[in-house]
């Protein structure tokens, strides 16, 4: 018996029971298409996180002011006030494993143009914050340094500041003021999204970190530092060589604990993906659980055949077919109800993910690799739990066989 007579009876045999043979290709379809969707929003989740990781910049730290201990009782991380702008030229000019170094201010103020205003984030920096930050210029400049020197009254201004104070005008030479000191709007920062954490950080507005601290805040500390490292390689060496110099600019005894703390981005990207990928396995996992409910299934309907059969089983064998013909005959059946199940469900997957991300509006990702992999294991699937089936079919008695009824 040739493969495309053994197909041809497969076929005939399923279509004399539609029904049947569509409700046991249920539970496959329900399967493949539970694997490619969960599988798509786990796959989406990690690139979202990987774009947004990436919109931070890369290779970089932070430096934040230490905690206050008074009486025995331990404050929150800034309780003092460690960090100056010096702090962040000795990092930048003294350590061989850092490439660019910016100080930060950062508060929410009330930004008023013309007759609108917007509340938003404004953030004291210098001009290496935008290598840092790997942040574009869409119109205009970034801050440089003769702003900084002169504690300029000038501001760059995100997408959604731009959105909500200048509507579809060009901005670059308005005048925004912030606590009724005007400012002249010198550039416009290229869109990013949102963060990790989920805040917009087009919502912004950016001024040198001098005319902060001066004319807005009027202190002389900075909240934090930034700092890029040459390399991911790197990373480390930057973070034990800024430690060991702020302590010594900090006089800090060996004996005494750090007046500031130093964070890894990366530890974060690192534990970030992670969380991602352990969120993938644990849908796909529960998802191929209904595959296997499919393909136990396929074997209940597979064994009700070979019984329902028994007449027609013993006829074949009387006629020559051969125990392998048979078998073959039941496995064909079972391959094909669990590859067309795979194909509608793959269909069903792709599909009920596109809904996912137009109507929730959750990211996802569907990789042709894992389209691949759930058909193929559809169609294993279809063949390991119709093994057992075929196989009693094929060792039936044929005198056994035309005698039942």
């Amino acid at each position: 018996m040739n493969w495309l007579m053994t197909l041809r009876i497969a076929l005939r045999a399923l279509g004399r029971n539609k029904l049947r043979s569509f409700l046991t290709m249920l539970g496959i379809i329900i399967g493949v298409g539970a694997v490619i969707a969960m599988v798509a929003i786990g796959e989406g989740a990690k690139a979202t996180i990987r774009s947004q990781i990436a919109s931070l910049g890369t290779n970089v730290l932070v430096v934040l002011p230490g905690t206050l201990t008074q009486g025995g009782v331990r404050g929150g991380t800034g309780g003092v006030n460690t960090l100056l702008d010096s702090d962040a030229r000795a990092i930048r000019q003294e350590i061989a494993a850092v490439s660019f170094a910016s100080p930060v201010l950062r508060r929410q103020e009330q930004v008023i143009a013309g007759n609108l205003n917007w509340g938003t984030l404004t953030q004291g920096v210098a001009p290496e914050f935008q290598q840092i930050r790997d942040w574009q210029i869409e119109s205009g400049r970034f801050v440089h340094d003769g702003d900084i020197e002169s504690a300029a009254k000038v501001a760059i201004i995100g997408q959604t500041v731009v959105t909500n104070l200048f509507g579809n005008d060009d901005p670059i030479d308005s005048v925004i003021r912030i606590r009724n000191i005007p400012f002249r709007v010198v550039g416009v920062l290229a869109g990013k999204g949102q963060s990790a954490q989920g805040t917009d950080q087009d919502d912004t507005v950016m001024i040198p970190y001098t005319t902060m601290q001066k004319r807005l805040m009027r202190i002389t500390h900075v909240q934090s530092i930034v700092v890029k490292a040459v390399s991911a390689e790197r990373v480390v060496e930057a973070q034990e060589q800024m430690t060991a110099l702020l302590r010594q600019r900090h006089r800090i005894g060996p004996d005494r604990e750090d007046d500031f703390m130093v964070r890894n981005l990366s530890d974060i990207a690192e534990a970030a993906q992670s969380t991602a990928r352990v969120m993938a396995v644990l849908l796909g996992s529960v998802a191929g659980i209904s595959l296997l409910v499919g393909g136990i299934g396929i074997m209940n309907i597979m064994l009700v055949s070979v019984t329902e059969r028994t007449s027609e089983i013993g006829i074949r064998m009387a006629v020559g077919a051969r125990g392998r013909d048979i078998m073959m005959q039941f496995l064909v059946e079972a391959a094909v109800m669990a590859a067309t199940g795979g194909g509608i469900g793959i269909l069903l997957g792709i599909g009920s993910s596109e809904v996912l991300k137009f109507w929730a509006n959750w990211p996802t990702l569907v990789s042709p690799s894992i389209v691949a992999i759930a058909f193929l294991f559809s169609g294993a699937v279809g063949v390991f739990f119709g093994f057992y089936p075929a196989k009693k079919a094929s060792t039936l008695d044929p005198i056994e066989a035309l005698r039942y009824e």
